[in-house]
């Protein structure tokens, strides 16, 4: 089949309207290009002077400006399902060493400090008067609570709390785990500070 009508101009090539999303007008007026509004203008208050038939106006949509006067605060709920008892383990290990030293140092402040107030040359001369006898000088408080006695009865003290402490910790979480299984874990809500 042959066509018989010749070449055709393109509609493209013979239109000269405005073009789409274009206002009418707005060339022959030799102002330049607005674009359509994404928002149609409010409708006019009864009794308004200007307002239009159809509820447009010639008003421009304004952008609003400024922050919030109300800082949102966002919050995430989680939930501890589970916890690793390696990671338990070493955490509780470096605690309780830490508080072991802590024990070692105020019991050796304490010992100076009541030292200093003669709390154990008093103390240990009430004991020995009423322990002593003829034969015998009595009980001695200050030999028996000497510094180098009092550091190693704490220093035995503190390393037995370590290995208390870190077993305790690591058994914890292996319970812990255990029951998170059964429970579903503790559910914690966080919240952002702003």
């Amino acid at each position: 089949m042959t066509d018989t009508r010749g070449q055709q101009p393109s509609s493209y090539e013979t239109y000269n309207g405005p073009l789409p999303g274009e206002r009418a007008g707005a060339q022959q007026q030799g102002g330049a290009y607005h674009p359509p509004q994404a928002y149609g203008a409010p409708a006019p208050a009864a009794g308004r002077q200007g307002g239009t038939a159809g509820g447009q106006t010639g008003a421009v949509r304004r952008p609003r400006t400024g922050a919030r006067t109300t800082p949102r605060t966002r919050k995430a709920r989680l939930r501890v399902a589970k916890a690793d008892p390696w990671s338990v383990m070493k955490v509780s290990f470096l605690l309780s060493i830490a508080l072991g030293i802590c024990t070692v140092v105020a019991a050796a402040v304490l010992w100076m400090v009541m030292d200093a107030m003669g709390v154990f040359s008093t103390v240990g001369g009430t004991i020995s008067e009423a322990t002593g006898s003829n034969e015998s000088n009595g009980f001695d408080l200050q030999s028996f609570l000497s510094l180098p006695r009092v550091l190693m009865f704490t220093s035995v003290i503190a390393v037995i709390d370590v290995v208390l402490m870190t077993a305790l910790a690591t058994l914890g979480a292996f319970i812990y785990n255990l029951s998170a299984g059964f429970v579903g874990g503790v559910e914690l809500t966080l919240a952002e500070d702003e």
